[in-house]
């Protein structure tokens, strides 16, 4: 019973880091590129 509760949080956990990353992608962010030209170290 104990692994199919930390299973379940494992999974909804995980979940919203990829609900997180999706909705930074659509307002423009991502982990590559933060918008800032900058803070950038010649990646462009």
């Amino acid at each position: 019973m104990g692994t199919l509760i930390v299973g379940l949080i494992l999974i909804v956990v995980i979940g919203i880091a990829i609900a997180s990353m999706i909705y930074d992608k659509k307002r423009g962010k991502s982990l590559q590129c933060g918008g800032d030209c900058s803070k950038c170290r010649g990646c462009h």
